[in-house]
């Protein structure tokens, strides 16, 4: 009895324990995958941008790539908007992009003109193809080609260079090369130093401009895959990119010769235009954040005068020292604010008053008339001025035309002036041999020139004949295309070459000396820009694209028209 007693007893006891035991163990498991679905949800909600690894981000590219009609997605500023549809952006163009007729003029002086530069164009193409096909750019005088050292190992920088210069020409059996050697032989996997800067420019805008112009995937999808390795250099403590990038490992430095490891106003100012278009086509905010952080900073640090320095620190953030320049190492810069205000269809006012402060700030400060009544933008060294305006600032006569209708109304007519004086002063610079000095003086007696040997040098630059097209195309002064027509005649004298176009070293005799380089730039603006000077204004019109500063055409985004389309769009198909 007892015994029996006892054994009942331990083993209640024991089952009782094994019960509790058991019981424990599946609150604990209840417990644990609570947490577990706990911390699951929270990584679901947070933000894309904390997550995305380069993994996750060639995810979301062969995603954006895709042609089928895809979920909404959320912008930086956290309003739903389809993912890129280019049936889409072409139906929010107010224009065909190539006119009614391609841009032909109805005179007949005027298209035999523009037919000598499409003739031009196929000239150096040919000999490019003939001579230094797939390199970065053709040697005439030695019919070689030149890979250089700007572009960390990339190559075929002429033949990106010029696919919408082919295009719009309508050389299309040339336009269809470029096209394949993209398709088959453009190797972005490159391990060399790179300038952020200059990739951006004539790749990234290249790429971008053959994809909006054509609609070619295959343009699109290289240009995403290129601007994720650009992304690194802008991986420092403000977020200002550095210069160099190597492309395949992702380090970034400062170049060299930049003061005290700075880097430059017009190299991380002059990417705002074809990040925001990356973000547009890929759907990842981050390149438009990377853009907009730069304009954040920018905004918050002092500005001696109301000017920009050229160098800036991407540690401190600060400026390095006070050099200020519309020439070479600030000029885009001031160029992609106000193009960042029309390329948002006229809502990116953050860059509408960076731009006017800063043109008041260079009208004040930099803004000078000659004793022979030339007006020029000097340049600035802590409060002296240089009286010196290089061949690249020749720009800001269009820039300024292209703004003058946006500022304050009654100042309209004061910047169409302004933007007419400056570009005569360029004019004037083109002179005995109608082609103009890489920088010249207004001191020491000599106006619009050349004075040191130095300077004296022409590599085939576009920015005065930039001018003259923006300003034809504003005012429809004659004389804009008879000072066009001069370049192209004194290109055909001097730098006209038996295997291509070539610089020359002394603008100041006729006896040529060449430079043996065709630039790449050569081919994307200054024949895009001369055979845009001699078409009717509906080609690549005003009204739907702005130029980035390699002269690649980029459309102006209007969120409002993209969004009711797809509002349709969801309303047919429901």
């Amino acid at each position: 009895g007892p015994s029996l007693l006892l054994l009942k007893k331990t083993k209640t006891k024991k089952n009782k324990s094994a019960f509790i035991c058991q019981t424990g163990k599946f609150v604990f498991l209840l417990f644990l995958s609570g947490l577990v679905t706990l911390c699951f949800g929270a990584l679901f909600f947070l933000p894309d941008s904390h997550l995305k690894r380069p993994k996750d981000q060639d995810l979301s590219r062969s995603r954006a790539e895709s042609v089928s009609e895809r979920a909404t997605v959320v912008d930086h500023h956290g309003a739903d908007t389809d993912t890129f549809s280019y049936a889409k952006f072409k139906r929010c163009l107010l224009k065909p992009p190539l006119g009614r007729d391609y841009g032909k003029p109805s005179d007949p002086n005027t298209n035999e003109r523009r037919e000598k530069v499409k003739e031009m164009m196929k000239f150096a193409w040919d000999n490019y193809k003939l001579y230094a096909w797939g390199k970065n750019e053709l040697r005439p005088l030695t019919r070689n080609g030149h890979l250089g050292n700007m572009f960390g190992g990339l190559k075929g920088a002429s033949i990106i260079d010029s696919l919408d210069t082919l295009y719009i020409m309508g050389l299309m059996d040339e336009y269809n090369d470029a096209k394949e050697w993209v398709q088959t032989s453009l190797d972005l996997n490159s391990n060399g130093e790179a300038s952020l800067f200059e990739v951006n420019i004539r790749y990234v805008g290249g790429l971008l401009s053959a994809y909006y112009l054509t609609g070619e995937e295959v343009f699109k999808s290289k240009v995403l895959e290129l601007g994720e390795k650009l992304l690194p250099a802008f991986n420092t403590p403000t977020g200002i990119p550095r210069g160099v990038i190597n492309l395949g490992s992702g380090t970034s430095w400062s170049w060299g010769w930049a003061s005290a490891g700075s880097s430059i106003l017009a190299e991380f100012g002059t990417l705002h235009l074809e990040f925001v278009h990356l973000s547009e086509l890929s759907a990842n905010p981050i390149y438009t954040e990377k853009v907009m952080n730069i304009r954040k900073l920018l905004n918050k640090i002092e500005k001696p005068h109301g000017l920009y320095p050229n160098f800036l620190s991407p540690v401190s953030g600060n400026w390095v020292q006070h050099h200020v320049s519309i020439g070479g190492l600030g000029d885009s810069f001031y160029e992609y604010l106000i193009k960042s205000f029309l390329m948002s269809d006229k809502t990116d006012g953050d860059a509408k008053k960076m731009y006017y402060s800063a043109l008041e700030a260079i009208e004040a400060n930099l803004v000078q008339k000659s004793p022979g009544g030339l007006t020029y933008m000097a340049e600035w060294r802590g409060g002296i001025l240089d009286h010196k305006m290089g061949h690249l600032a020749c720009f800001s006569g269009g820039m300024i035309g292209i703004g003058a209708d946006d500022g304050v109304p009654e100042k309209r007519q004061h910047y169409l002036d302004l933007a007419a004086e400056i570009t005569h002063t360029c004019h004037e610079s083109y002179t005995p041999t109608k082609l103009g000095p890489e920088a010249f003086r207004f001191d020491g007696g000599g106006e619009a020139t050349a004075t040191r040997l130095s300077d004296r040098y022409y590599i085939l630059r576009p920015e005065v004949i930039e001018s003259y097209m923006y300003m034809w195309r504003l005012t429809h002064d004659p004389k804009y295309r008879e000072w066009g027509w001069e370049a192209v005649e004194a290109l055909e004298q001097h730098c006209r070459v038996e295997a291509g176009f070539s610089g020359i070293r002394d603008v100041y005799t006729t006896t040529a000396s060449h430079d043996n380089m065709q630039q790449s730039f050569f081919l994307s603006e200054t024949l895009k820009y001369l055979y845009l000077l001699f078409s009717d204004d509906d080609l690549l019109p005003l009204e739907d694209w702005v130029f980035n500063t390699e002269a690649h055409p980029l459309p102006i985004i209007r969120k409002s028209c993209l969004q009711d389309e797809a509002t349709q769009d969801k309303t047919v198909a429901e």
